[in-house]
């Protein structure tokens, strides 16, 4: 997923060590979420950011052979429950603008557009 959104490999430079080192974060503090099938991660999605009055969201993401079956939106649906019980009483997020599918199943979930932006990598 990250590759796939992101153009880079989270593996480069230092090998990997400081991605696996956030995800183990994430596992370990209940915030990364996936759904298995067959042994196969067929979804997942993390909360990355969390403060007391918000949460944001992050790394959703489909296995390519599972789109269309709406797993998107179970999933997102599971998590934004989660977030609202347990995490912050605001769930937001961001999906880049040409990702119609993703934010067309965003919409289905709940959430509305609120405003625009851009992150500049370099």
């Amino acid at each position: 997923m990250f590759t796939e959104e992101v153009g880079v490999s989270p593996l480069a430079g230092d090998g990997g060590l400081h991605y696996r080192a956030r995800i183990a974060e994430l596992v370990t503090t209940g915030r990364a979420f996936a759904r298995f099938e067959a042994g196969q991660v067929v979804f997942k999605a993390e909360i990355g950011a969390v403060t007391a009055r918000a949460c944001q969201i992050q790394g959703v993401w489909v296995e390519p052979g599972h789109r269309g079956r709406g797993l998107s939106e179970s999933g997102m649906a599971a998590v934004v429950d989660y977030a609202l019980r347990e995490v912050a009483p605001v769930v937001s997020l961001y999906v880049n603008d040409f990702n119609t599918v993703a934010r067309a199943a965003y919409r289905r979930v709940g959430f509305s557009e609120v405003g625009t932006f851009m992150s500049v990598l370099f």
